[in-house]
């Protein structure tokens, strides 16, 4: 069994083939398949494994997996913000289950190509988010639900696997009782 933990860089898809970037473009080892993904706008933490129980385990909502996102939103929330996307949010036709979120300083992840937009007249916080869920787009429609858009997404944990010193692009095989605990 095969199991790896990669930083997949922003604009790449999470799949083999189609257009653009995709994680063919790796050399990850063969027949690896990602569990959950990350939408193409956002980076971070991706494991890919060739055990299909493993992957259920880490992708299906009721094994409540934890996950970790280093979100910079344009603007700084205050208390009353955070204490919304703590007690969740809706978005679209959805509540979300309650969350931690607090502000951190920069985490200092490598520059981004292109870099972020950015507004001399508004300054950016990083915030970390922790969820046991993961919709479509849910941490993106979380900040803009508070109305502090996100403008770089970064997935940091999953489980107890995290980035740790990994830079874009690359990857390390991990045991799977690294992300289960």
């Amino acid at each position: 069994m095969t199991t790896i933990a990669f930083y997949k860089p922003f604009q790449v898809v999470c799949q083999f083939s189609g257009e653009g970037r995709t994680l063919s473009d790796f050399k990850l080892p063969k027949n690896v398949y990602a569990a959950g993904r990350l939408d193409k706008d956002s980076e971070g933490l991706l494991i890919l494994t060739d055990d299909g129980a493993l992957n259920q385990k880490i992708t299906h909502p009721k094994f409540e997996k934890t996950k970790i996102y280093h979100v910079q939103v344009e603007g700084v929330p205050d208390s009353k913000s955070l204490r919304k996307l703590q007690s969740g949010v809706i978005i679209k036709d959805y509540m979300t289950l309650p969350c931690e979120a607090k502000i951190i300083d920069d985490p200092k992840y490598p520059d981004r190509e292109p870099p972020i937009r950015e507004r001399a007249n508004i300054p950016t916080t990083w915030l970390e988010i922790c969820l046991k869920e993961g919709k479509n787009r849910q941490v993106r429609r979380m900040t803009a639900a508070i109305g502090f858009p996100t403008l770089r997404l970064v997935r940091y944990k999953i489980g107890f696997v995290s980035l740790e010193d990994l830079v874009p692009g690359e990857w390390r095989e991990i045991a799977p009782t690294e992300v289960l605990g």
